[in-house]
């Protein structure tokens, strides 16, 4: 018996553990935090966020003194507080709490760089700073601004038309990435499909050439274009035209269930309304020829196939009632009373059904909606 005890209890402990092996762990919401958690930055990026982070510690911690504490002692024993240790302290229990993305790495530098941290505390006069100190002279991950590479080496002057590559950083080759529109070692010419809208020995600006231009323009509008694309025409001293893809003999749409509108430069082809074999448009009413099934009527074509079964229901609800009737009077044809009573019912229920389908119709047909607009029937 004993024996059978400690059996069940292992068989009921295995249990547990195997059903616990089966859960989820309960952070699985906080996998992705982590994950940025854990994510590497670029070196100098990561040194900036580690100093922005310390430079929010030294925002929180502004004030007169030490809250709680005697002010003249701390004056006399530990100095200001505004370069104190206990200052320090507090700064950077709170470093990189909060900042997602990168948090790991932000908590190695300031573990790593704990002494030269400190230093640099000492010696805020020398070293005003922090970012210039650490991150461009002691750890050598990033440049002053505009300059690159490994020996900080000034940038390419791109002409405030572009971005020098690896500004700021150890990395990159110091040459100009324009931006949209503009081209050349400098950025100062603009790119093939763009025009000089401005220029001055300092500034200048580069506009896009009209749709119409195919490659280099001389200015905005489809005047200037040197060439047209596809879609267009050129007019001697008038400049590019769209062509109208829709007026030429032969449609580009399929001209049995399509229609065609034209854009600039292009075209779209559309679907006729269901009722047309072909069509000019949109809508019933621009049907060339209705479908089989549909009747043309005050120019717009209608589904012939709802009034036929609407007939053939109202037909079928007659005969329902003269069902009724027949069937009261072969019930009780051997009493004239109940035949009454019973027949008096059934007209009762025919009148009410009649009057309510009379006030509550069925829904229409849209194109049977059109056509009585159409009509000023509404």
């Amino acid at each position: 018996m004993h024996k059978l005890l400690i059996l069940v209890i292992n068989l009921l402990f295995t249990s547990i553990v195997i059903c616990n092996s089966q859960l989820p762990p309960k952070n699985s919401f906080g996998n992705k935090d982590e994950k940025l958690k854990s994510e590497r930055l670029a070196d100098c990026k990561a040194c900036g966020v580690f100093v922005n982070s310390f430079k929010k510690g030294l925002e929180k911690t502004e004030r007169g003194k030490h809250e709680g504490g005697d002010a003249h002692w701390e004056e006399q024993k530990l100095g200001s507080y505004k370069t104190s240790e206990l200052r320090l302290i507090e700064i950077q229990e709170m470093l990189c709490q909060g900042i997602g993305r990168g948090e790991y790495q932000c908590l190695q530098i300031a573990e790593e760089r704990e002494p030269d941290i400190e230093y640099w505390w000492k010696n805020q006069e020398k070293h005003p700073d922090l970012f210039n100190w650490l991150c461009i002279e002691k750890m050598k991950v990033c440049c002053p601004p505009n300059h690159h590479g490994k020996d900080c080496l000034p940038c390419t002057d791109c002409s405030g038309n572009g971005v020098c590559k690896g500004n700021g950083t150890r990395k990159g080759n110091g040459k100009c990435n324009c931006d949209k529109g503009y081209q050349g070692e400098n950025c100062n010419s603009c790119a093939e499909g763009f025009y000089e809208a401005f220029k001055d020995e300092t500034k200048l600006l580069c506009s896009q050439c009209h749709d119409a231009c195919h490659g280099p323009c001389k200015g905005p509008g489809p005047r200037n274009c040197e060439k047209y694309k596809e879609g267009w025409y050129m007019r001697e001293n008038e400049g590019c035209f769209d062509v109208n893809e829709c007026l030429e003999k032969k449609s580009p749409c399929n001209s049995q269930t399509q229609f065609c509108v034209n854009n600039e430069g292009s075209y779209n082809c559309l679907e006729c309304d269901r009722s047309c074999d072909g069509c000019e448009g949109d809508g019933p009413d621009m049907c060339i020829k209705c479908k089989d099934g549909y009747e043309l009527r005050n120019g717009i074509c209608t589904d012939q196939s709802g009034e036929k079964r609407e007939s053939y229901v109202t037909f079928t609800r007659y005969c329902l009632y003269f069902g009724l009737c027949v069937t009261v009077c072969i019930i009780f044809q051997n009493s004239t009373w109940l035949a009454a009573i019973f027949g008096l019912i059934v007209g009762l229920y025919i009148s009410l059904s009649e009057y309510w389908l009379k006030n509550n119709p069925p829904p229409k047909d849209p194109g049977q909606k059109i056509l009585e607009a159409a009509m000023g029937m509404d």
